[in-house]
Parts: structure tokens; C-alpha cells; sequence
């Protein structure tokens, strides 16, 4: 298993499975010219690179066995230029420092002096010389976004300004340097505007939706069981359980990912984790979530981000100075294309998977809260759940409240609208994430309650008020009669009013009544 290998030569030399995916790199590399391809993390990008590089300086041996071996011409090899910003010590050295000690680095693998000081000029130098000796080069920049996205905290953003002005300039070389070019690909996780990082390149094709390209990374459900099959029958044999049922719950917990709304895949960081530990629990999810992604959330108390309608041209870019949280969470792999409609570019976002969205709601919850353990919102809402199952209704009180009472308290010296629209933040949220243990949904249109939470004996309902008390909270399930959806359902029918004291901080009020018995 190839798990953290991002070489091509490794994988291959070290009998590693490969997913076969050269069927579309031979396109991309005898159909185009300039090419952009965003991606989330963990999906592949720094492998493509690697193969790329491997197939233009012709080594054959490598491609033994693949759809590409007899297709290729192997005599004609090219310079490569492979620029990865993954591993470049910018941080410590300065952007501009690194750069030019990379650029350095390519031009000794060719014997070749540069004396250019800036980096701009000795770019160009590199590729007219390497030009002049083996002929055109092939130009490879992996994570090309990772000096601006490593900074977009706050306190940071200047930085990743002052960085994106000096990749500008750095990319810019491309344009005016097509004679001694053969072919360009610029990857990423982030699209930012064409005008803040790649204004001069207008000729670069954004492949990161095209059909044509959209399994390239990642593996599909037939990939998956062709060459992981031996893993597949290991792993089912381990858990005592029938191969059918572990592919639907693989299925459940990593597959999803899509760019053309027609074929979904895995993300395949997930599922080399899952056969080499076989148990299902996050791991892509786990290796880190940005943390001025939790500031974004909170500063624009956006906390809900299932079936988004959206358009393409939204979520295709965004710029440091609008961030744009939709656009965000699509490019890093949040969100995936549900639906689309390919006459006027709408699309439908939702959560790829189980990993997912459970890790999501974990995140977002305790993002709300004084406590930055992300195990904890996680924790409290499966106790829930198995309160709900046992009729525990004063458990399920007990965790309630004490969610509530982690609420930072300068939440509450707002004006009452923000604090009103985090509160309600938060019981969305809890109520989502219990759906996942437990059947529950938080109702969207008027005539229904707030929250309904179903067990195999009971249906719980919901109706919440802030400021307000319980008892006006039952009267208006009793009033708009929100049991009545339920009357044909053999369960006992319990409405739960209550009434959230922001000053306080607790649960003031907690009404509960029968309003049917099952029979």
C-alpha cells in the first residue's frame, strides 16, 4: 500500500499498487499544453506530478504493464523542471530565498551555471539554457498555492499578500517563454483569481472541472474493487463481515468526491489508511483542518453548508480580499458537486461522505465552544444518542445544557440578533450531527418543529425559544398541532419544550408532554 508515497519511481521500483490512470495522462500530455488542475489535499496531485515527470524523461521501465507502455514515443525525452512549493523551506528562508535556491537545484541536476540574482531572471535563464541544450522543457509546479494558504489567518494575511505579489511575478515568466516550452501543468488546492496570481497566463485551461480529466485522481468504485480486490477479501475476513456489506460501508464513509456529477470516487488518502488499519474511522479528515476556517465560520455565523445552490463561476476561484466560504470548503474538499446543469453552470454542494460530515459537525461544534477538543462535540452527541434510545430524557437535558454552557461568554456580550443566530447555530448543528447516529432532522420550512429526533419507540419534538419559556415553546406545538404529521406512526409522540437563558447560559426552562401514547 502506497501510503504517504508521492514518487512515481518509489511506488513502482517498491511493487506498491498502482491505479492505473495513464490512459488520461497520455491526454493530458499530447492534447494540451497549459494546463491548471485544483484539488484537495491527499488526492493524488503530487503522484500525477511525479508520473509526469517520469513519462517525459522517458523512463520506460517504470511503465511496464500500463495502458501507456506501448503508446508512448520513449525516444524523444524532455528537461523537466519540477518545482514542488510542498516541501520548500519559504518559512524559514523567505519566499523569494527558497525559490531561487530551487531553481538552483534544477539547474545542477543539468550541469547547468545560472547567474541571474532575482528570481524572475534566473527562471527565464533556466529555461533558454535547457532549451539550448536538450530542447524544450516541460514545466512542473506542484502546490503552487501552499505560500498563500499557509497564511490566511488573520493575524497572517499580509504575508500571503506579500507572497502572492512574488508568485505573480515568478509565474509570469510562462507567458513570454512559449518557444522554449513543451508543456506546462500547475497544481493545487486553491483557484484564486485569475487576476491575483495568474493575470499574464490567459491561456492556461483550468482542467479542475472538465469532464474529460474528473477521474483523473481518485479511484472509482470499479477501480477500487479491481485493485485493492486482495485487500478487499483480507479486510471483510478481519471484521467477519460479507465483502457486499464492507463495500457499502466503504462506500458510506469515503466515496463521494465528484467534478462531473456523474461518476463519484475516493479519496484515495482514505482508503489506504482504511485496509492498512481495516477500521472505519476518519483519516483524511484527521491530518488538519486550517484554522481560519473556523474564523471565517464564526465572523460570518455561517454554519450550514448541506445543498448549497450555488453557480460554477462562484466556487471556480476566490481572492484573499473576499474570501469566500463556499468557494473554500468546494476547493479543499469539504463540499463535491452534487448536481449540476451543464446549460447555465448551477450546481448542488453537499458533503462528499460520512468521514466528512461527521468530522464537520465535530469541527464546527467545538468551534462554538471554549474547548478546542475536536473529540468532544463528537463524544457528547453519541452519549445523546444513546440517551434518546433509552428514553433518557433527563440525560439528554443534562447534555444539552452543559453544551450550552461551553459557549464562550463574549458570545453573549453581542447584540442580541448575532447571539440569536448563533444559538440557532448550534441546535442545528447538534441536531444534524445526531442524525447520524440516530434518525433526526432540523425542519427548514414554517408548520413543523424545530428539531425531530425518532427512535424505534419514540418521536421526540422539538420547539426551542431564547428568552422566552418553555411553556410558550409546548404551546406552540400544542397550537400548530406539528404532531399531527405522525399520527399514522405506531410510536409514542413526546413534545419537549425549551427555553435557552443566553445571560445564564443554561437550559431555563424544559417542559415535556405525552401528546401520544403508542398503542
Amino acid at each position: 500500500l502506497p501510503i504517504g508515497k508521492q514518487s512515481f519511481r518509489n511506488l513502482i521500483e517498491e511493487n506498491c499498487v498502482y491505479v492505473d490512470k495513464t490512459e488520461y495522462i497520455y491526454r493530458l500530455a499530447t492534447e494540451g499544453f497549459y494546463y491548471f488542475l485544483s484539488r484537495p489535499r491527499r488526492f493524488g496531485k503530487s503522484l500525477l506530478v511525479s508520473t509526469l515527470k517520469e513519462l517525459f524523461m522517458g523512463s520506460r521501465e517504470l511503465f511496464e504493464g500500463l495502458w501507456i507502455e506501448d503508446k508512448w514515443d520513449w525516444t524523444k525525452k524532455r528537461p523537466v523542471v519540477h518545482i514542488s512549493f510542498a516541501e520548500m523551506p519559504y518559512q524559514g528562508l523567505g519566499l523569494d530565498k527558497a525559490i531561487s535556491l530551487e531553481l538552483d537545484k534544477n539547474a545542477e541536476l543539468f550541469s547547468i551555471e545560472l547567474k541571474s540574482e532575482d528570481i524572475k531572471s534566473k527562471f527565464k535563464e533556466l529555461l533558454v539554457k535547457l532549451t539550448a541544450q536538450y530542447g524544450k522543457v516541460v514545466v512542473l509546479i506542484d502546490e503552487y498555492d501552499k505560500p498563500i494558504i499557509d497564511f490566511l489567518d488573520k493575524t497572517k494575511i499580509h504575508k500571503a499578500k506579500e507572497h502572492r505579489e512574488i508568485l505573480k511575478a515568478f509565474y509570469s515568466v510562462l507567458k513570454d517563454s512559449e518557444e522554449y516550452l513543451k508543456f506546462v501543468l500547475i497544481t493545487g488546492v486553491s483557484k484564486f483569481s485569475q487576476v491575483s496570481i495568474f493575470s499574464d497566463l490567459n491561456h492556461l485551461d483550468d482542467i479542475s472541472i472538465d469532464r474529460r480529466y474528473a477521474l483523473m485522481l481518485g479511484y472509482t468504485q470499479v477501480e477500487l474493487e479491481h485493485y485493492f480486490k486482495e485487500y478487499l477479501l483480507a479486510t471483510a475476513k478481519h471484521m467477519g463481515i460479507s465483502l457486499k456489506a464492507l463495500l457499502k460501508q466503504m462506500k458510506d464513509w469515503y466515496n463521494g468526491y465528484s467534478w462531473d456529477n456523474k461518476i463519484t470516487l475516493y479519496n484515495p488518502f482514505g482508503v489506504l489508511n482504511f485496509f492498512a488499519k481495516q477500521e472505519f474511522r476518519n483519516f483524511w479528515f484527521a491530518t488538519g483542518t486550517p484554522t481560519f476556517l473556523t474564523d471565517l465560520m464564526v465572523e460570518q455565523t455561517d454554519f450550514d453548508f448541506e445543498n448549497i445552490n450555488t453557480n460554477i463561476s462562484r466556487i471556480e476561484k476566490y481572492d484573499l480580499e473576499d474570501l469566500d466560504l463556499t468557494a473554500i470548503l468546494f476547493q479543499t474538499g469539504y463540499l463535491t458537486i452534487k448536481k449540476k446543469n451543464i446549460f447555465n453552470g448551477d450546481i448542488l454542494l453537499d458533503y462528499p461522505n460520512r468521514e466528512i460530515r461527521e468530522s464537520m459537525y465535530a469541527f464546527m461544534l467545538d468551534s462554538l465552544k471554549k474547548r478546542q477538543n475536536r473529540e468532544s462535540g463528537h463524544a457528547i452527541v453519541k452519549d445523546m444518542a444513546l440517551a434518546f434510545q433509552r428514553n433518557n430524557l433527563e440525560r439528554v437535558r443534562d447534555l444539552m445544557e452543559g453544551m450550552f454552557g461551553d459557549l464562550p461568554e463574549n458570545l453573549y456580550e453581542t447584540d442580541d440578533r448575532r447571539s440569536e443566530r448563533f444559538y440557532h447555530s448550534f441546535i442545528h448543528l447538534t441536531f444534524k450531527f445526531l442524525g447520524i447516529f440516530i434518525k433526526s432532522e432540523v425542519a427548514t420550512a414554517r408548520g413543523y418543529a424545530d428539531s425531530v429526533v425518532e427512535t424505534p419507540t419514540h418521536i421526540y419534538l422539538f420547539e426551542f425559544k431564547h428568552q422566552s419559556t418553555a411553556e410558550a415553546a409546548m404551546q406552540q406545538l400544542l397550537d400548530k398541532n406539528y404532531a399531527q404529521k405522525y399520527a399514522s406512526v405506531n410510536k409514542t409522540i413526546v413534545g419537549i419544550g425549551v427555553n435557552f437563558d443566553k445571560k445564564k447560559r443554561i437550559i431555563e426552562g424544559w417542559e415535556v408532554r405525552i401528546l401520544k401514547e403508542k398503542e
